[in-house]
């Protein structure tokens, strides 16, 4: 039999709220990375639906793997399409977030954005 402890049950979500608006934040693109060290492993990218989230999971199952990891979500393309005017370069443009996930656990990432500033928390 093949051995699955690894696999017991983490999984990485999040979701973006425009903060400006109070609304959901949809069609923000967001890039999922590996850090390992130097090296800098691109995993997938997704959008946000209608609800400002994902529509699954960024990472479950045999994907998660605890590690660090990081999230850049393209605030400046979604604030520009949704109609917010930006100064050029814009103050707020790609968002980084680096983050560990020390065990098998669901790790919430969530990111409150506007034009000019952003928080993050681990959530549930």
């Amino acid at each position: 039999m093949a051995e699955t402890s690894h696999n017991n049950g983490g999984r990485l979500t999040t979701h973006v709220l425009d903060t400006a608006t109070g609304k959901p934040a949809a069609g923000l693109l967001v890039d999922l990375f590996r850090l390992d060290g130097d090296k800098r492993t691109h995993l997938k990218s997704v959008a946000t639906n209608s609800d400002g989230r994902c529509d699954a999971p960024l990472l479950s199952g045999d994907e998660f793997k605890p590690g660090e990891y990081e999230l850049v979500f393209a605030a400046g393309d979604y604030l520009r399409r949704s109609g917010t005017k930006l100064p050029e370069p814009a103050f707020l443009d790609i968002v980084p977030i680096r983050f560990g996930m020390a065990e098998a656990k669901h790790y919430h990432v969530p990111l409150l954005i506007s034009p000019y500033s952003y928080s993050t928390y681990r959530g549930s």
